[in-house]
C-alpha cells in the first residue's frame, strides 16, 4: 500500500533534512563564538537550504520545478559536506562527530537522488 503524501511535511526526506538541521545546530553551538558570522552561519544556512528546497519544490507541483529544487538541495549537500570537512580541519567537531554527519548527508542524498531518478520516470 503506498502512502499518500498530502503536504511536503509527510515526506520522508523533508523530516530526514529536518533531523540534519537539528543535528547540525546542535553540533555548532560550540564552535568558536568568533565563527558566528563565518563558518558557523554558512553551515547552518546550508543545512536549513536542504529542507527548505525540498518543501519550495514539492509545493510548486510540477516535476520539472520539484527535479530543479531537489538538485538544489543536492548542491547544499555538497556545501554542507565541505563545511563540516574545514570544521574537522580546523578542529571545531571531532572526527567522529563529522563522520556521522556526513553519513546522514550521504544517506539523505541517496533519498534524494532515488526521487529524482523516480521524478524522472512518468
Amino acid at each position: 500500500m503506498e502512502r499518500i503524501i498530502k503536504s511536503f511535511r509527510d515526506l520522508n526526506i523533508w523530516q530526514k533534512g529536518i533531523d540534519l538541521v537539528k543535528d547540525i545546530y546542535k553540533e555548532t553551538q560550540n564552535f568558536p563564538r568568533q565563527e558566528i558570522y563565518g563558518l558557523t552561519n554558512q553551515i547552518r544556512r546550508a543545512a536549513i537550504s536542504i529542507p527548505s528546497n525540498i518543501a519550495e519544490g514539492h509545493i510548486r507541483q510540477h516535476r520539472a520545478e520539484f527535479r530543479q529544487f531537489l538538485s538544489v538541495a543536492l548542491g547544499s549537500l555538497a556545501e554542507l559536506e565541505t563545511q563540516i570537512v574545514i570544521s574537522r580541519e580546523l578542529n571545531y567537531i571531532s572526527t567522529e562527530k563529522s563522520l556521522n554527519l556526513i553519513d546522514q548527508m550521504g544517506s539523505l542524498g541517496k533519498m534524494i537522488r532515488g526521487l529524482i531518478k523516480k521524478l524522472n520516470n512518468p
